[in-house]
């Protein structure tokens, strides 16, 4: 069966971090290129980082340089680590797999910047 976890997200305060965990199962992690998307409130749901199975990476330009996407293969899991976090971060964060036809998500874990 598979299935993507995803772990890590909160409450955090402006100009704090989290961690986003996504586990993987059900499938080969290695060859799948991973992807981390959001979706606030009343918005589309945008595409956030992604990283390919060689380990090239690309992020939306407003969270460039705050956010970093990385993938450990052995554990089948792919982090995001989200720096000087902003209110606009605030949404519900989604892992996504992706391999030609084949495209699963998570369930999403909810991010909230606040004070």
């Amino acid at each position: 069966q598979v299935q993507l976890v995803e772990s890590g997200g909160g409450l955090a305060q402006p100009g704090g971090s989290l961690r986003l965990s996504c586990v993987a199962s059900g499938f080969t992690l290695d060859i799948y290129t991973m992807n981390w998307y959001r979706q606030a409130p009343g918005k589309q749901r945008e595409l956030v980082a992604t990283i390919s199975s060689g380990g090239s990476t690309n992020y939306l330009d407003s969270v460039k340089g705050r956010f970093t996407i990385s993938r450990d293969n052995a554990k089948k899991t792919v982090y995001l680590q989200m720096n000087s976090l902003k209110p606009e971060d605030t949404a519900v964060y989604y892992c996504n797999a992706e391999w030609y036809r084949n495209d699963f998500w998570g369930q999403g874990t909810q991010v909230t910047v606040s004070s």
